[in-house]
């Protein structure tokens, strides 16, 4: 302070005595300044502010619950668009009108999903902004190019939407039908790229590229073209169908189970039939394209691979296999109670094989669930000579888990088939021979997968993941792809012998929707936490540091807790949405517009192979 006071006496007695009094005034106003622009450059950081923080809450934890119910809405409103499109083409070509009725009320549950979708994703954005402002200066300048592109692409799928939703009764024949059916194609193919622009921002922060010097353009190009960027795209695209078709299965099994009238009791069970085999025709895949994505990630940085798959992460692969375990049991479960409640008389004749595939299944979950390394206590370990069980440990490894997992997809699989089957009797002269050819085709199938399992303990690792976890995927779905077709040809000539029951479901089948839904939703968000942790303490793998409070990947406990927040504000959400979706048809229903003669769903869709109507409904 002395300093300073003598510092202004000499700076006003300069002034006075050259009587220059403004100048005099204009350096003590500088002076004043001087102490504050010190200190500020001694106690504040020079450079912008790099993070923000938000109290109690936390604001990782903040981003985390934001961009978690930002990706499932995305996923729901990215989902629905593809089958409710197959579904109207289906009615456009065969002229079947229950066929648009459910593709309206899909789109219906897309129209009320994505103003939140929006909603959420403006509200992510301005967090990460605020929050995280360098590693967003960073990306920006990047990405900026497809920033641009990006905003494009959301306002083209905007008006595409609303021409689709609203000009539905309106385009309902001749060429303004096949225009409202080329809006639809539209409306998936800007859905499409609004997924994997954005695609590209998450998987450089995971993978990123040496950057060569160039445009803007050819900067962000380089950067969207990422090792695990098409590996990502075609993952979530098989997710956002297995989120959709399984989040309209449980509308449809809500809907079931407070239907007040038969009508709407035979078409919500077919609605639910319905979202529950473009589930699992999603679910099928959905493994390979997972395998292939960790494959990529093994093959850009090992060690990432390693911290996923064999470091802390791995517990996590376990809890992914016990949902994805519940996922197919529940399913399952659901075509076994359609062959019993919807196909009289057919639970007796499939009565064993489905309790052989229901031992199938829980011996497979068992072995896929098993653990490498065990929790064990000292004692524990000491007697099991270490932390590997000397009979379980065998089933923790890579090459038993991908066998039971082919193995499970293939039940699933003969499931469909069956129910496909059932009811019905094949008179094509070649029957016997097809099925004869499709038993051996199942039985060598299964025995070459479970093979080349064994033959993976005795050979080195890269042999089993480039060779026979690739020619196990191969021999699955080479049984798909010829089974299928044959399937088909033999039922396009069968006789009938049990007709379709439909709105005869148990309260449980319902149930069983909602709750594969639920499972659905969990395993999204633990595999969002497992990607995004796999970065460890780097924002931008290997690039930028967090240099953050929060630069530390959370334990599995604290992970869960925040996964099932986010399941649970989801399923409030959907809830939501489920609410709004029904206005409109209780207002209907109160002025008296429910009491016609609805459509009834008079069969099963053509592309599940459904059988014909009952004599009784025609």
């Amino acid at each position: 302070m002395r300093q300073r006071g003598e510092s202004m006496q000499r700076i006003f007695r300069t002034a006075s005595s050259s009587n220059g009094w403004l100048l005099g005034l204009s350096l003590a106003v500088a002076c004043l300044a001087l102490p504050s622009i010190g200190m500020a450059a001694e106690g504040a950081p020079a450079g912008p502010t790099e993070y923000r923080d938000i109290p109690y809450i936390g604001s990782r934890n903040l981003i985390w619950i934001v961009a978690q119910l930002h990706l499932l809405l995305a996923g729901f409103v990215l989902g629905v668009p593809i089958f409710a499109w197959l579904c109207e083409v289906v009615a456009w070509k065969s002229g079947e009108k229950r066929y648009d009725k459910l593709a309206k009320e899909f789109t219906k549950l897309l129209t009320s999903a994505y103003a939140t979708t929006a909603l959420f994703g403006g509200i992510l954005l301005f967090l990460l902004i605020a929050f995280y402002p360098k590693l967003m200066n960073y990306l920006t300048d990047i990405f900026f190019p497809s920033f641009i592109v990006y905003c494009l692409l959301f306002l083209l799928e905007t008006v595409t939407l609303y021409l689709y939703w609203y000009g539905w009764d309106a385009m309902e024949e001749g060429r303004a039908k096949a225009f409202h059916v080329f809006l639809g194609l539209l409306l998936n193919i800007f859905a499409f790229f609004i997924m994997i622009v954005p695609n590209s921002w998450a998987t450089f922060q995971s993978s990123p590229v040496v950057i060569a010097e160039g445009t803007d353009l050819q900067r962000a190009w380089a950067a969207t073209w990422n090792p695990t960027w098409w590996p990502v795209n075609i993952h979530r695209l098989i997710a956002n169908v297995v989120l959709g078709g399984y989040i309209c299965g449980a509308y449809a099994g809500i809907r079931y189970l407070s239907a007040k009238t038969s009508e709407e009791r035979d078409h919500y069970d077919w609605m639910g039939y319905v979202g529950n085999f473009i589930g699992v025709f999603g679910l099928l895949p959905l493994p390979f394209a997972g395998y292939w994505l960790m494959r990529e990630i093994y093959q850009y940085n090992q060690q990432m691979g390693i911290t996923l798959m064999g470091g802390f992460l791995s517990w996590l692969f376990i809890l992914q296999a016990m949902l994805i375990g519940v996922l197919f049991l529940g399913s399952n479960y659901y075509f076994w109670l359609g062959i019993t409640y919807r196909i009289p008389g057919s639970e007796l004749k499939y009565r064993r094989p489905m309790l052989s595939m229901l031992i199938i299944l829980l011996l497979c979950l068992g072995v896929w669930m098993t653990p490498h390394s065990l929790v064990a206590s000292l004692e524990e370990a000491r007697k099991m000579g270490g932390t590997h069980h000397p009979l379980l440990g065998v089933f923790g490894v890579m090459s038993a888990k991908m066998t039971v997992a082919n193995l499970m997809i293939l039940v699933t699989f003969m499931s469909f088939i069956m129910y496909w089957r059932a009811g019905k009797v094949e008179t094509a002269g070649w029957a016997k021979v097809a099925r004869a050819v499709m038993g051996a085709v199942l039985v060598l199938a299964s025995i070459a997968v479970i093979v080349l399992g064994v033959w993976g303990y005795f050979v080195p690792a890269i042999i089993r993941i480039n060779y026979f976890s690739t020619s196990q995927v191969l021999i699955v779905l080479f049984v798909m792809v010829t089974i299928t077709p044959l399937t088909a040809l033999l039922l396009k000539s069968a006789r009938t012998t049990t007709e379709m029951v439909w709105g005869q479901m148990p309260p449980r089948a319902g149930y069983s929707l909602v709750l594969n839904a639920v499972m659905v939703i969990l395993l999204m968000t633990l595999m969002g936490y497992a990607r995004s942790s796999s970065r460890v303490h780097w924002h931008i793998y290997g690039v930028m540091r967090d240099s953050s409070p929060y630069a530390f990947s959370p334990a599995l406990g604290y992970a869960a807790v925040f996964m099932a927040l986010n399941t649970f504000f989801f399923c409030m959400l959907v809830a939501f949405i489920f609410w709004v979706a029904t206005m409109g048809d209780k207002a209907k229903a109160a002025q008296g517009g429910g009491s016609g003669k609805r459509n009834l769903p008079h069969g099963i869709p053509a592309m599940a192979g459904g059988a014909p109507a009952r004599e009784s409904e025609q």
